[in-house]
């Protein structure tokens, strides 16, 4: 595994892929601290390991985020690596779509990246070393219709991410970007529920938690910045950026309208 340090702080883990990626390190050995507004999966999230610590924190809240990351690296230690994973997926049309739930998408997604970014990476950068992992989605990098608020959140988190990486590349910081597919986790419910685009049946099954976290670890030790997990994410990229107008083609034909 490409983690060697000893302080994982992971947001989002109160279910989905940060309760896997939790687990995971804490298997491992490491000390692992969930950030999540929801207390009860947090609870959930460390039921059983000693070496999972919680706290209930609003990402949205720069106060919130900046006080609980410095009780983590007061109370645990430095953190050595960071996996952003808190986010939301309501889906819907844009015009019909509530205002405030956009906004709500964006602050969550993206404003929490830039709070935990800022309140975590100043350590990072004066020590040297650490592992910072954001996670977009192929949603960011291929939008579709009846995602466009996520699709949004998701392609300013790899704008983000991508600056922040060539702007300390010299830091002795590893950055990752991951861009999966449709991931077999509680978020899809909230898409599901809402308004489920066809286009995300077309890629097949959603893929595994353990499969992304597995690719991450790959393009770490090969210092590589953009993970594609899945057989065709990589591919739908290049498609993205050479083929605009025939995936939005293939998009309406799907969709129906």
């Amino acid at each position: 595994m490409a983690f060697t340090g000893k302080v994982a702080l992971i947001t989002g883990g109160g279910s989905g892929m940060g309760r896997t990626a939790a687990r995971q390190l804490a298997k491992q050995g490491a000390q692992v601290v969930v950030f999540d507004v929801n207390a009860s999966g947090l609870a959930e999230t460390a039921e059983g390991y000693d070496n999972i610590h919680s706290q209930a924190v609003d990402l949205t809240n720069e106060e919130a985020v900046n006080a609980a990351v410095a009780k983590t690296e007061s109370e645990v230690g430095p953190i050595d690596r960071l996996y952003n994973c808190a986010a939301i997926m309501p889906f819907g049309k844009i015009l019909e779509q509530d205002a405030a739930v956009m906004h709500k998408i964006m602050a969550i997604n993206f404003g929490g990246l830039v709070n935990i970014t800022k309140a975590v990476i100043p350590g990072m950068v004066s020590r040297g070393r650490g592992d910072f992992i954001s996670f977009a989605s192929m949603a960011g990098v291929i939008p579709t219709l009846l995602t466009g608020a996520y699709s949004a959140s998701k392609s300013a988190v790899l704008t983000f991410t991508e600056t922040l990486y060539h702007e300390n590349r010299d830091s002795g910081i590893r950055f990752a970007c991951v861009c999966p597919p449709p991931v077999a986790t509680p978020l899809l419910d909230q898409g599901k529920a809402t308004a489920w685009p066809k286009m995300l049946d077309q890629s097949g099954d959603p893929i595994s938690p353990e499969e992304v976290l597995a690719e991450i670890e790959t393009r770490l030790e090969k210092g590589k910045f953009l993970v594609f997990p899945g057989k065709q994410t990589y591919f739908g990229s290049i498609m993205r950026r050479l083929f605009p107008g025939l995936i939005w083609k293939q998009v309406h034909q799907v969709e129906g309208f």
